[in-house]
């Protein structure tokens, strides 16, 4: 077995290797239609055993065609990512190890670790000392585990404050926990309006820094105020924009988060750690105690330690603390900051190229590596336009509506991702409008 799993090993490491280098060659955007991977695989499971090789050998005729390529430097959708290489091998690692962290006895390592990485990424983005963090699945865990916090903290309160712009995670909470969701109308620049923000019977208020259909940027020093004086907790999201800020020139978007009771960021989405790994910082531990400590005898132990489940949803817990750190080391605070700087630039770039360009518009300030644009021409006609580029294979882009508009979005994010890739972007979406 030992000869084989390395064997095995060697084949899948070379097969993921292969894969990154060619990844520009796929449609970036699956082609396939719904059902089409049901109709390849069999309806029933094998009944005798079968190597690894056949499995890896499938991946390409059967798993592949399925794939939208989020690893490709040429998807734009959504928010871009990377599972950069050393992310990928500390997975290998976590597997390997297998950790089941339900105590801190049950992997020492896998909670000490957590702490210490979370805690030195929260000095490369500049919190205070007084936050300490775990690490969720994703912001839309750490958002729910915020907000139940907020409302064992003040429970006769049943209602949840947002800004119109704000992720739709914010609805999901409030349906899960019988909340009242009241969004709270924006400016000409899309930022929650304080003035109009009304927290006196609010268990919480979610302000965002970089909101996912224009990065909009909330003022958070006056909606902390305003929170401060209700007696409101209140939380950041930063899921997307949050890695912005290990770029000191960055900072000043992130004014005011500090004051927060709980921010959250996702180091999978623009700090190449591979899905999935979101932190949730907060002020106030032990209020995420209080809410969320239950120890069964069974799980009763000697040890002075605080466990990480008593301060998070879930009892069992992966060692994503490991891909963190892998990432962390390997890239350091430079490397990662000259991949934030590069993405910026390029879509700086590919900003330039739109506002220069007859017949096309920038539709939103572009505070990191979002751009929000469309084309001269009805909804529809921009709609037509996002889903021929799209269906091209080339790259791959997504939308998003405001001040009643249809609105192209082309985010940089991918540490692959080159000038020519973005410039190839451009040139696909001129191409296609030109033959609308």
């Amino acid at each position: 077995m030992s000869d084989s799993f390395r064997e095995d090993g060697a084949l899948a490491l070379d097969w993921v290797a292969s894969y990154l280098e060619r990844v520009r060659e796929f449609p970036v955007l699956s082609q396939v239609e719904p059902g089409a991977l049901r109709a390849a695989l069999p309806a029933a499971p094998p009944d005798e055993p079968e190597s690894f090789s056949n499995v890896v050998s499938d991946l390409d005729s059967i798993i592949l065609p399925g794939i939208t390529h989020w690893q490709s430097p040429r998807f734009f959708a959504y928010f871009a990512t990377t599972g950069s290489e050393p992310g990928v091998l500390a997975e290998l690692l976590i597997a390997g190890l297998n950790q089941v962290g339900i105590l801190w006895r049950t992997s020492p390592a896998l909670q000490e670790l957590e702490e210490v990485t979370v805690d030195w990424l929260r000095q490369l983005v500049g919190l205070p000392d007084e936050f300490r963090g775990h690490i969720e699945d994703t912001a839309s865990t750490g958002v729910l585990a915020a907000t139940i916090v907020a409302r064992a903290r003040q429970p006769d309160r049943r209602v949840l404050v947002c800004s119109e712009h704000a992720h739709s995670v914010a609805d999901k909470a409030a349906r899960l926990l019988d909340l009242e969701l009241r969004k709270v109308p924006t400016d000409e620049e899309f930022r929650l309006r304080p003035d109009l923000l009304d927290a006196d019977d609010a268990c919480a208020v979610i302000a965002t820094v970089g909101t996912t259909g224009m990065t909009a940027v909330d003022p958070v020093p006056e909606v902390a105020e305003r929170c401060a004086a209700a007696g409101t907790w209140l939380h950041v999201d930063a899921a997307y924009a949050g890695a912005a800020a290990v770029c000191p020139e960055l900072r000043h978007h992130f004014a005011g988060w500090e004051l927060a009771d709980s921010v959250g960021m996702n180091p999978h989405k623009w700090l190449g750690v591979p899905m999935d790994c979101s932190v949730l910082w907060t002020r106030r531990q032990d209020e995420f105690r209080s809410a969320f400590s239950l120890v069964p005898e069974f799980l009763r132990s000697p040890d002075d330690a605080v466990n990480l489940s008593e301060v998070s949803i879930p009892l069992g817990r992966r060692f994503r603390a490991l891909k963190l750190w892998a990432v962390l080391r390997c890239y350091g605070r430079s490397g990662l900051q000259g991949r934030i700087r590069e993405h910026l630039r390029l879509a700086g770039l590919f900003e330039g190229w739109v506002r220069d360009e007859a017949g096309w518009e920038v539709t939103a300030p572009r505070h990191f590596s979002l751009v929000c644009f469309r084309r001269d021409g009805s909804d529809e006609d921009n709609e037509r336009l996002l889903e021929r580029v799209n269906d091209s294979g080339e790259v791959f882009l997504s939308h998003t509506r405001f001040d009643d508009r249809y609105m192209l979005r082309l985010a940089v994010g991918n540490f692959r991702t080159t000038e020519d890739d973005v410039r190839l972007a451009w040139d696909v979406l001129r191409r296609e409008a030109a033959s609308l």
